[in-house]
């Protein structure tokens, strides 16, 4: 391209023509890519406690790739006989409580007692972009170096409530790699909570003194899945604000129905920043274990949930097979349009496109 700059009315100007756009990266260097393991050297790295080879299984459980999810499933099912010996945790509570935070000191707390500690933590995904930021681990600064810790942040993907949809699977990869511990922190309170009650052996809720009315922040339903409630930053000018929380859920909990597991809700005031009150917490979290083992609600409480998964696997087996379909896909295009044209009602139409499915499943009989 010649440039103005050199035609000979601009005297002492000269503008060189540079050089063609290199590319972006380097054409001398090839990438490696790392070889597939095999499911038998997956299983084996697992068992093996190999951290390397966990995080590989894992990330082919999270992915939507056919051909991963084929590998994944043979690897939970070799897996599953050596599962199922840990102690579940959910944790839980409102967005800035010192979920991460007290994470941590848990943990550290947990691993002074012997065993090995695993934290899945769920980063909700933005709507838009599908991205996470994944930067729990920031917040677990003594766990993340710890030999004896497996910190796994998982993007939620949109899936319900902010829970990935694969931190089932996750918990058995865990367990059977000799982690004995379990901690699954979710999002906040929400719908997310649900799903985790639901994979775990004792659900933890944090709550926080001093933010106005304690219990107008939490849904009814929440504090009825909590086994144990805590309230943290209990330190310095806020231990008096904090008891008054703690008696305050006292009398909430007196107001609901006995648990399934008959166990009576404990309440507990600590500091997770200073360290304050930690054993408190476990000892109670110890009484929970004693208590249901004792009674058997713990082994009724895993086969529960096995099933319950199973239902739900084929729901969403079932869900993602109707949107694959390219007819399905077409015809609820065209509803759609009738729908937002006012030329038929929503649940015709969604009536029609299910008859249309229905059909081709029988014709595929």
């Amino acid at each position: 391209m010649e440039h103005p700059e050199n035609d000979k009315e601009y005297k002492g100007l000269q503008v060189n023509a540079g050089v063609s756009s290199q590319p972006v990266t380097n054409p001398y260097r090839t990438r490696r890519r790392r070889p597939q393991l095999t499911v038998s050297e997956y299983v084996e790295g697992i068992l093996k406690g190999n951290v390397s080879v966990l995080g590989q299984a894992v990330t082919l459980v999270e992915s939507t790739a056919d051909h991963h999810q084929v590998i994944a499933q043979e690897v939970i099912e070799k897996c599953l006989p050596y599962s199922g010996n840990s102690r579940r945790i959910g944790i839980t509570g409102v967005p800035g409580a010192g979920k991460s935070t007290s994470i941590d000191v848990f943990g550290l707390h947990v691993l002074k007692q012997g065993g090995k500690l695993a934290v899945l933590a769920i980063d909700p995904s933005s709507e838009r972009t599908r991205g996470s930021i994944l930067g729990d681990k920031t917040r677990m600064e003594k766990l993340s170096i710890h030999p004896d810790a497996f910190i796994r942040p998982s993007p939620s993907a949109g899936s319900l409530g902010g829970v990935a949809r694969k931190t089932r699977e996750t918990i058995v990869l865990c367990e059977a790699a000799g982690y004995n511990n379990i901690f699954v922190e979710t999002v906040g309170v929400g719908q997310s909570e649900t799903a985790v009650h639901s994979m775990v052996d004792f659900f933890l809720l944090i709550q926080l003194a001093g933010t106005g009315d304690e219990l107008q922040g939490i849904k009814r339903g929440i504090m009825e899945m909590a086994d144990g409630i805590v309230i943290n930053k209990a330190d310095g000018d806020n231990v008096e604000r904090a008891n008054l929380a703690a008696a305050q859920f006292r009398n909430a909990l007196h107001l609901f129905p006995p648990t399934p597991s008959k166990w009576v809700p404990e309440v507990v005031t600590y500091s997770g920043y200073y360290e304050l009150n930690i054993d408190k917490v476990w000892d109670m979290i110890d009484r929970y274990f004693d208590y249901v083992r004792k009674t058997g609600y713990f082994q009724r409480k895993r086969n529960e949930q096995a099933k319950y998964w199973m239902f739900e696997t084929i729901n969403e087996e079932l869900r993602n097979n109707f949107y694959r379909q390219p007819e399905i896909r077409a015809l609820l295009e065209q509803k759609e349009l009738r729908v937002l044209n006012n030329e038929q009602s929503s649940f015709t139409a969604a009536h029609d496109v299910l008859t249309r499915y229905f059909e081709m499943l029988r014709a595929g009989n």
